[in-house]
């Protein structure tokens, strides 16, 4: 890859600073064996809307990160073949640089813990549209879907990313692109129904902050369930893995204290499984 596509590649997944010198250092040789069996793995799903992230076979986080790189492109002309917008797929597909600076964040390093989040992506399903991702999957039925999208056979998983205002206009307005966008590039596979599966949505979250975003975020969505997930409340507000050393994270804001004070309380943090219509 000459310097020019090599910079326009990386401007266009976002990949900034010292995480670009690393990048371009990746590319600079022959893909060893692990990187090609990955570009082999995402080649083979491309096009199929999965639901789960590929399985590693051994390959390393720089291995990982190199494949994801390789593969953008090919990803990119997939898109553009739909006939989206390029600049929708770059964006789409730019979730990789802001998923290699949140690593640096939380480990300090390059590198991509959430590698497994980002095998989606290569599938050509996953988008970003305005202030939400949507993932473009066939409904499994286990969250109890509404006929319309049991006899439809698709729905749009919702994901958060964290550069961003929840505020209601902006939600709203994302989920009305969605509408458009889907029923535009795939009406062959329509959707009624989105679905949630975030700690955003424990109800414990809106009940002690309910004037808040969050709160009116998570009203949307009908939760039928929760699940433990204690961490992950954590992670997503902190950015720290695991639940050692709480005692020193910061209770600036009210959302901090909310999620240091339950787990204080003995109490444990949930993952809201919801659903709302299109």
């Amino acid at each position: 890859m000459d310097a020019a596509h090599l910079t326009g590649l990386l401007e266009h997944l976002d990949i900034r600073d010292e995480d670009a010198l690393e990048c371009a250092g990746l590319l600079a040789s022959k893909p060893s064996p692990g990187v090609s069996d990955a570009i082999t793995a995402m080649e083979h799903r491309l096009g199929t809307f999965p639901s789960e992230g590929i399985p590693s076979a051994g390959q390393s986080e720089a291995e990982w990160i190199e494949a994801f790189l390789r593969f953008a492109p090919t990803v990119h002309e997939y898109h553009v073949g739909l006939g989206i917008n390029a600049g929708t797929s770059w964006a789409s597909l730019a979730d990789l640089g802001l998923q290699l600076r949140v690593n640096r964040r939380v480990h300090g390093r390059f590198g991509l813990d959430t590698w497994g989040w980002m095998t989606l992506h290569m599938a050509g399903n996953m988008f970003r549209l305005g202030r939400l991702q949507f993932h473009l999957v066939r409904s499994n039925g286990s969250e109890s879907p509404t006929s319309s999208t049991a006899a439809s056979g698709w729905e749009l998983g919702v994901h958060i990313p964290e550069d961003g205002s929840l505020s209601p206009g902006v939600v709203d307005q994302a989920f009305a692109e969605a509408r458009t966008f889907f029923a535009q590039h795939f009406p062959d596979k329509p959707v009624t129904e989105a679905t949630c599966d975030s700690w955003m949505l424990d109800p414990y979250l809106a009940e002690h902050l309910p004037a808040g975003n969050i709160a009116s975020f998570a009203r949307r969505f009908t939760v039928s369930h929760c699940t433990d997930a204690p961490a992950d409340a954590v992670y997503f507000t902190f950015r720290q893995r695991g639940l050692e050393g709480l005692e020193a994270l910061p209770r600036k804001t009210s959302l901090q204290r909310v999620v240091l004070e339950r787990i204080d309380d003995g109490g444990s943090w949930q993952l809201g499984h919801g659903r709302l219509a299109l």
